[in-house]
């Protein structure tokens, strides 16, 4: 499995047959063999992590296919038509399971908008966050912050004890002092053997931060940290 890091939320995920590209929506997209099945995921319809030019992968890759949360759709209607993409095209709602070829897909709700995606394909399985985190902003009410800290946990609840090999997971350093809540909740929670921060708008010092933050330290080394686009994370997994 080849796990390169594009920007933001963005990543590309190989396997023997397939590709997965994750919330591109700025960077350098990889090349990828022609002869693999491209599938492109977009968690939900925000501007940092879907935009319209990834339908023009079609004019590279002939086996390309998107896998879009329900919220898009009404934005791209016009532009599907008009490429004569709607067989490529699925639309996934909350909680919802859907199989592309060997490709096995699950939803979870977004604790912001749209969905979170767990991917098994070739003996292997990916979860990509999307904006599903536990959001605690220190100018919210107690009650919000509560509010999105139940939600959250009751996401995991559903996956608790689930492994995987690849989970990108938000790291946010907008969120001050609890930029590792979310992340840190998903290791107790989910027995991920790869956790790659991710939303760090940039500023990747904050993985630094969370490498020597204290309550990482019984899975720290299973954090593979960001340091700049377009890096191909080495992290070995069997």
């Amino acid at each position: 499995m080849k796990i390169t890091y594009i920007s933001h939320s963005g990543f590309s995920v190989e396997l023997d047959h397939y590709v997965f590209l994750f919330d591109y929506y700025k960077g350098e997209i990889p090349k990828f063999d022609p002869k693999k099945t491209i599938v492109v995921f977009a968690s939900h319809v925000h501007h940092d992590h879907f935009v319209k030019e990834i339908f023009d992968l079609r004019e590279q890759y002939p086996n390309v296919y998107y896998i879009l949360s329900s919220d898009i759709r009404k934005s791209v209607k016009r532009i599907l038509a008009e490429k004569q993409m709607e067989e490529q095209v699925e639309f996934l709602r909350i909680h919802q399971a859907f199989e592309l070829g060997e490709v096995h897909i699950q939803t979870l709700k977004s604790t912001d908008a749209g969905v979170a995606f767990i991917v098994t394909c070739e003996g292997k399985s990916i979860y990509h966050a999307g904006d599903l985190n536990w959001w605690h902003w220190e100018g919210e009410s107690d009650d919000y912050n509560e509010h999105m800290k139940t939600t959250y946990l009751n996401e995991l609840e559903r996956i608790r004890g689930m492994q995987i090999d690849a989970a990108f997971v938000p790291v946010d350093p907008r969120l001050g002092k609890q930029y590792y809540y979310g992340i840190d909740a998903f290791a107790r929670y989910v027995d991920a053997k790869m956790l790659v921060p991710m939303h760090c708008w940039g500023d990747y010092s904050v993985c630094e931060k969370l490498m020597r933050q204290e309550e990482t330290k019984s899975y720290r080394s299973r954090i593979c940290p960001l340091h700049e686009e377009g890096e191909e994370l080495c992290f070995k997994i069997s």
